[in-house]
This record gives C-alpha cells, structure tokens and sequence, in this order.
C-alpha cells in the first residue's frame, strides 16, 4: 500500500483557515449523519431488495414511476441469464418473505397488493433516507444534492482518507490562492466532478457520495502549480516499509491512469466513483491554468502580503519564482549572494533549502537544514525548528552541532515524548563525545531511562558512559555517581522481583 506523508513545501504565510474549517465541516456533518446512515442502510436494502425479487419472478405487476426506474436500472446491468436465475432462486429461498411470497403465488390479487405495499415502503424509506434525498444519485439529481453530497462519507477510512488528502493539497493551494478564490474553487470543482459523472452514468440510482471529486481537483491543480515538488510516500507490505519521494509529475498523472482504468473496467462495482475522481482532476488542472494566467492569483497574493504586513525581500521572491521554473543554479547564486548581506534571513533560507533538494545536493540541503535550524530556535520558533530537525533527520542527517541538538532535545523532552528525546540524548553523546554537551546529554539519557521510561539498565549503561568520559567532567561527578547508585539499585529491585 502507497500513502502520502508529506511534501516539500509544508509551510505557510498563514494558518489555513478555510482547509482547517471544510475539514472540521465534514468531520461535523459526519458525526451527525453516520449512525443515521447505519440505522437507515438494513431497511432500505431490504426493501430495495424485496422489489427487485418480487419485480424478477413477477414481472408483470404494476409498479409506480420510481419504483419502475429502479427495476429497470438494476435489470439493464444484468444479463437475462442473471435476471432469470435471480426468480428461480427466490422461489428457493428459505427467507420467511420468500415464503410468504411463495405462499401467495396463485392469487394476482395479493401479489399485486404485496407490491403495492413494497413500492409504499420505498416511497417512504427514499423520502426519509439521508443519502437517498443528500447524497448524489444521477437518475434523480436534485440541485441540493451537487451539494450535500461532497459533505457525506460512508465511513471512518472514508472520511480520514478525503481530510488527509485534502490536507496535503489543499493548504498549499490556499496559501497561493488566499482565502476567497480557493474555497470558490473547491466547491466549484466538487459540482463538476459530479457532473462529469452524472454524464457518464445519466440513469444510476446509486447514491454518489464524499469529497474526492473536489479533493480531486485540487490534486490537478497541484499537479499545474507544483509539478517538480517532491512527496514523500511510504509503501508497507506487511512487515516491510520503505519511505521514498518523488515529483508531482510522476505520481499524480498514475494516479490519474489508475482513476481511467477503474472506472473503465470496474464498471461501478467496486463502489468507487472513478469517474468523479477524473473530472475533477481534469477541471481542477483547466482551472488552476486558468486561475495562475488569469492574473487573479499574483492579485491573491498581492492581498496576501498587505494583510499579514511582510513582503518578502526582492531576491528571495525572485529565488522563489525560479524554483518553481527549475531554475535552481540561478536560483542558489541570488540567494548565496542575498545572504552575505542578509546572513540570518530565514525566508531565504528556507528557499535555499528547497532548491539545495530540488538539485539533489544533499550536502548542502543537510547543511541549510541544520543552518534554518538554528536560527528558528534563535528566534524562539520551537515548532519550525523541531519541523527542520525532522526533516534534517528524514534526509539522513546525522551531525547536528552539540549545542543546538542538545537544545533540540530538550524540547522534546518538554513535551514529554521521553522515548524520543532519551534516543536523541544518546545520539548526541554518541555523535559528540568529546564535547561537553555530550555528558549532559548522557545525564538527561541515564534520568530518562531510569525515571520516566522504567528501564534501569539502560540508565546504568549511560550514566557509566558519563563516568567513563574522556570530557572533564568533575563538576558532575556526584550527580554521575548518584545516578550509578539508582540505577543499580533499581535494576537489582526488577531482578529480585523477577527472579521471586
């Protein structure tokens, strides 16, 4: 299995309000429409199923117009053979309304007034049934509908995979587009996905649901706007997981093929709406091209930089717009040059570190990376900081300086991820052990282990790693040899404990 984790530019001008507020909208209507949905489902189904039964080994009773519709929609999808052997096993069922159905047989009469009282339930059960009257069904659309129906989803894994995706493309986008444009497009795009479909399956009673069509639609503009951009995707089989990235320009145009191929050959039967996936994708790429050469993004944008009251410097702007062609040797010099005026300027690092991927030059992405690092935490930005030591890591980073590291992990051990920072700590140590950061690292490492993560063996390893230290260390000598104590009296309390 292939999954999104992240891609290149995670970072934004501002909060993205209106992704954060149409992930929070579909999560509400979620929870108040999915137990409805379950409660409603088995009673519909049985109905729905009944009448076709019925309808199969009786096709000459009258039915009323929608009821009619039905039968004929799921009759068109099936071969005669089909149709045929679906009557001969109802007239084997051993299901009580099968039975009664059996029971009637002789008399028109009663068969009829049978189907009358189906046809009244699937009245009722559509006119009170939330995806019936919400959701999308191409046979019956209703203007409401292209609609509601991007709001619904079927299930948890559902819901989670749309707002993940809707994540990764979406906040992007908005940080481009501002907050009036995108979500004019977002909405625009889920109303032509669904027309797409609806043109491609005119008479399908099957309820159309959830936000892919839209979410679709921005994965092509993505893909117009940010095609060189690297995501990151980890595949798992079973016990094996590999993470790995790769260009906009290659994953999205499969999963685009993938989209044709479903919905040419599944026929609809695997309950995937594939074709609302394609139209929007195709709509959102049409309309990002039309969005970018129209002029209205720089316009979202110029309003963009008035209201958050910073414009960023000339060079990096430029540097930007160079990465985004490809441009990256150019790029790197204007930047390079930028910053021997500007050494601390964190938006030109932060572009920098872009272009440095882009070419493949790890060295030196590593080594901006670990320079961006730094000056956040200088500037008291913990969140962006830890953000670079991740990716730091992630590109395979192995050599932060001592000081900021040790800074590094400390904010992780404030917010008491103990497992990760006591990791950090050690690594530290092991990175640096001539340095002095390197004992307190092995001091936080030894205090971690033993008190917070209950491993006193560990502790005792560390904290006689600080004694065993080449780095002057007298001035913590005590705390060393209290440490040593502890943790050989708490590993000797978990050996008699076991042993007994």
């Amino acid at each position: 299995m292939l999954i999104p984790l992240r891609h290149e530019n995670m970072e934004g001008r501002r909060w993205p309000v209106i992704t954060f507020g149409l992930i929070a909208l579909n999560v509400l209507i979620f929870l108040g429409t999915h137990w409805k949905i379950e409660e409603q489902e088995p009673q519909r189904v049985e109905v729905r199923t009944h009448v076709i039964l019925l309808a199969a080994m009786h096709p000459e009773l009258r039915t009323p117009e929608d009821v009619a519709k039905f039968v004929d929609e799921v009759k068109s999808k099936t071969t005669t053979y089909v149709w045929n052997q679906v009557a001969l096993n109802s007239r084997k069922s051993s299901d009580a309304w099968a039975a009664h159905v059996r029971s009637i047989e002789d008399d028109p009469e009663q068969l009829q007034a049978e189907m009358d009282a189906l046809a009244q339930n699937f009245e009722e059960v559509q006119r009170t049934s939330i995806l019936d009257n919400y959701a999308f069904v191409p046979a019956r659309p209703t203007a409401a509908s292209y609609l509601t129906c991007m709001f619904l989803h079927t299930g948890w894994i559902h819901l989670i995979g749309n707002m993940w995706f809707l994540w990764l493309a979406g906040f992007i986008l908005e940080d481009r587009w501002g907050r009036v444009i995108y979500p004019i497009f977002y909405l625009v795009s889920g109303i032509a996905a669904t027309l797409f479909y609806a043109m491609l399956s005119p008479s399908s009673l099957a309820p159309m649901l959830g936000a892919s069509g839209a979410i679709a639609a921005l994965m092509g503009a993505f893909l117009v706007r940010f095609p060189k951009l690297k995501i990151e995707m980890l595949w798992f089989a079973l016990v094996v997981r590999r993470r790995f990235k790769v260009e906009a320009y290659w994953l999205l145009p499969i999963w685009l093929f993938l989209e044709i191929f479903g919905g040419t050959f599944s026929g609809g039967g695997d309950g995937v709406a594939h074709w609302a996936h394609v139209g929007g994708f195709i709509f959102g790429a049409l309309g990002a091209l039309v969005i970018s050469r129209s002029g209205w993004e720089q316009k979202a944008n110029a309003v963009i930089e008035e209201k958050i009251g910073w414009t960023a410097d000339p060079a990096v702007m430029q540097a930007s717009e160079m990465l985004e062609s490809g441009r990256f040797d150019e790029g790197i010099t204007v930047l390079q040059k930028y910053l021997t005026t500007k050494p601390e300027a964190i938006d030109a690092y932060a572009v920098l570190r872009q272009l440095y991927w882009r070419k493949n030059d790890l060295p030196a992405h590593l080594e901006t990376t670990a320079k961006l690092c730094r000056l956040n935490l200088k500037a008291q930005d913990v969140e962006a900081a830890w953000q670079d030591f991740e990716e730091y890591t992630n590109a395979g980073g192995d050599h932060l300086s001592a000081a900021t590291w040790l800074e590094l992990c400390r904010i992780a051990e404030g917010r008491q991820n103990y497992e990760r920072a006591a990791t950090e700590y050690q690594a530290l140590a092991k990175a640096h052990p001539g340095e002095r950061q390197s004992i307190l690292a092995l001091l936080a490492a030894g205090r971690l282990t033993l008190k917070q993560l209950g491993r006193p063996a560990d502790a005792l390893r560390c904290y006689q790693a600080a004694a065993q230290s080449k780095v002057p260390h007298l001035d913590w000598e005590s705390n060393i040899q209290a440490g040593i104590k502890a943790a050989e009296l708490a590993a000797g309390v978990t050996v008699a404990s076991v042993q007994s």
